[in-house]
């Protein structure tokens, strides 16, 4: 079995590296700030500030800083998800190579999973305005940064309705 997954694998490489590409996508990961100490990248330094209380889950998603990907579903590159602490807090956020990114946040107040507009929180990189006019959903244009060969710092403030 071990066999012949390998050999599929391999086989996607050789016509044209579909599997690498997936696999750069949904990448769950722990919240390791030694990936963001100096000399390391590329990687995102998020301080994210504005959290209005420690109950639920905090969650950080990258992005390509494309149309095609941003807030798409499924095409978010690593994501951590923390317990929440009121305040502030900081994540790292490792990128697979220099480019253009994007960053959303999300507080998760009661834990379910679900986003409750009433009582959730989010941000974005660039902390562009949310209205009803984007629905929470402002453009890629508005949110996306450059990440070179190092970490790029920026910081998000929590917005909630």
């Amino acid at each position: 079995m071990k066999s012949t997954l390998l050999a599929g694998m391999a086989g996607a490489l050789a016509l044209g590296g579909a599997v690498p590409a997936m696999a750069q996508y949904k990448q769950e990961i722990r919240n390791d700030l030694r990936r963001c100490s100096a000399g390391e990248g590329p990687a995102v330094m998020v301080t994210v500030d504005g959290i209005t209380s420690g109950s639920g889950l905090m969650r950080v998603q990258t992005y390509r800083g494309t149309a095609a990907d941003w807030l798409q579903h499924g095409r978010w590159l690593s994501r951590v998800e923390v317990p929440a602490r009121a305040g502030s807090m900081t994540f790292c956020l490792p990128v697979p190579s220099e480019g253009t990114y994007a960053v959303a946040v999300r507080h998760d107040v009661n834990g379910n999973g679900k986003t409750d507009i009433r009582t959730d929180g989010g941000g974005m990189s660039n902390n562009p305005s949310i209205n009803i006019f984007n629905l929470g959903k402002p453009s890629v244009s508005k949110t996306a940064f450059t990440v070179g060969k190092g970490v790029k710092s920026i910081r998000i403030t929590m917005k909630y309705f």
